[in-house]
């Protein structure tokens, strides 16, 4: 059988793999096992983002973890990274986020963290897997004054704003600023936080009706923030994902500024300012091969492991590092926030901008970004794992690694959150790896069925 959770929380296509069912079991199995310990009534907190099917979802959740005698308190639309801050801020025992944060709509995921705003220990996701299966054998529900209830708090979004102008406190007087909000979970706390901020800002992609979340718009659809930055003259564009947890950057020629070259120019910033810690950045095996190359030249360590946000956090709490991230945006400043959050990123960046009173495309070029081509090969779920136990997969792989050896690197993975194995191969020719690695991708795609 496979995990029910992913590298990011239970994600599934909302009303046929992610069931009102489901949500309710998820809600009653995580409220009970983040909760056992506790000798008070406990609380959630829970949010969403602008998906049509969150309020369904939650409300199926929230009845769960209801149902089992804690509270609930939804406090609706609302960044991953804010759900994370008002978890620890209100010390409340866990935080819960409906988002499939960059997926497309019809997707929905949901993502816990426990009460210090942490997401969850595989081994606490286990837990509360191993007790939905059991169809919660052992847990008694209550009844009469023991079962929860729902408060419902529209007002903490403000906190979260005021939270982020006073951790990044940077004067945006005179910035011309494009921000594309992915008809996302932050198209009123971004907008307002930058505005406060004094930022000349032209928003885009701000009004969510429930069914346009990242539909060619956020960073992962770029296109139109470069053309946009570009016509407004503007010094520099933010595009942030579905929930608010990732951010690239536009410079003002219009170039994409990428999550490794952000984290290149704020820990540069860092170590120039003595904030670095041990003078090392945490990055995924993902991230682009120049970005190790920067690091050699500017006295940076580069701390490396596999694909997952969360496991660039562990890395950074086990060995007390404060910055880390992945190339598509995810960034953790761990001094401030205890997961990526895309509007934290931004304000950091933007506040070496102003303070070095250089424009971005020269604040990026402290990294050399070498050509990679990342192609997506479908498979079905659950043989996605398994893709090196097929000989042909295997011998292609290990002849494409023989013939760029020493001049490119390639990297086979699954994807942690889709029915998908995703290829990538780095090098100097970019039309001959994007040549190898979408036959590669095809290879997989005919092969695995």
């Amino acid at each position: 059988m496979a995990r029910m959770f992913g590298t990011d929380g239970v994600r599934g296509v909302a009303g046929s793999e992610l069931t009102i069912d489901l949500a309710m079991k998820l809600g009653q199995a995580g409220a009970y096992v983040l909760t056992k310990e506790t000798e008070h009534q406990a609380t959630i907190i829970v949010g969403c983002d602008t998906r049509i099917s969150g309020g369904m979802l939650a409300n199926a959740l929230m009845a769960g973890i209801c149902s089992v005698g804690a509270n609930a308190i939804f406090v609706g639309v609302m960044p991953t990274p804010a759900i994370a801050y008002l978890t620890r801020m209100h010390k409340v025992d866990a935080g819960v986020v409906i988002s499939a944060s960059h997926n497309p709509m019809e997707f929905n995921g949901i993502k816990f963290f426990n009460g210090e705003g942490y997401k969850l220990s595989d081994e606490l996701e286990d837990e509360i897997e191993a007790l939905i299966h059991s169809n919660m054998d052992g847990v008694t529900l209550p009844t009469g004054s023991g079962i929860g209830k729902v408060e419902y708090r529209f007002d903490m979004a403000q906190e979260y704003i005021n939270f982020m102008k006073k951790t990044v406190p940077v004067d945006l007087s005179g910035m011309k600023i494009v921000i594309d909000c992915a008809e996302g979970a932050s198209y009123h706390t971004s907008v307002q936080t930058l505005k406060d901020l004094g930022a000349d800002l032209v928003a885009i992609h701000v009004n969510p009706d429930g069914t346009n979340i990242n539909a060619n718009c956020g960073s992962t659809h770029m296109d139109e923030l470069k053309a946009r930055v570009a016509a407004e003259k503007a010094n520099v564009g933010l595009a942030f994902d579905g929930d608010a947890d990732r951010m690239l950057a536009v410079d003002e020629t219009g170039a994409l500024v990428d999550g490794d070259q952000i984290m290149a120019i704020c820990g540069n910033y860092m170590k120039e300012k003595g904030t670095l810690a041990k003078d090392t950045i945490v990055v995924t095996v993902m991230t682009n091969l120049g970005f190790t190359l920067m690091g050699e030249k500017q006295g940076i360590h580069i701390e490396k492991t596999k694909v997952g946000d969360r496991y660039v956090l562990e890395n950074m709490r086990e060995n007390g590092y404060n910055i880390g991230g992945e190339q598509s945006g995810h960034v953790i400043f761990l001094d401030d926030n205890t997961t990526g959050d895309g509007l934290l990123s931004a304000l950091h960046l933007l506040q070496v901008m102003v303070d070095s009173k250089k424009k971005l495309s020269e604040l990026a070029s402290v990294m050399e970004v070498l050509p990679q081509a990342l192609v997506n090969a479908k498979v079905p779920n659950d043989k996605k794992e398994i893709f090196m136990e097929y000989h042909e997969v295997a011998e292609a792989i290990q002849k494409l690694e023989e013939k760029f050896n020493g001049e490119g690197r390639v990297l086979i993975r699954p994807s942690g959150t889709e029915p998908l194995v995703r290829v990538m191969i780095e090098g100097k020719n970019q039309k001959e790896i994007q040549r190898e690695a979408e036959n590669l991708a095809d290879l997989i795609t005919k092969i695995i069925v």
